[in-house]
């Protein structure tokens, strides 16, 4: 018998060399609005692009990556 269960997200954003590790505050949130939640805490989010989620270890990670410092 086959159990589907739903993988747990978590967002990781990368600051100053430090990759912090930031929980799901609502499941039915789309990505941009997680991303929108911690901006207010993390200012780097408003610039920041959001990379292809990957599983890795029973979680999806989605990687919040500044576009800040980039030219072109």
């Amino acid at each position: 018998m086959l159990l589907a269960t739903q993988l747990e997200r978590v967002f990781i954003l990368k600051d100053n060399g430090q990759e912090i590790r930031l929980n799901d505050p609502e499941p039915k949130w789309k990505v941009e609005s997680v991303m929108n939640f911690y901006a207010n805490m993390y200012p780097i989010l408003t610039t920041a692009k959001v990379s292809a989620p990957q599983i890795k270890d029973d979680a999806i990670e989605y990687k919040f990556e500044s576009v800040m410092g980039t030219k072109g």
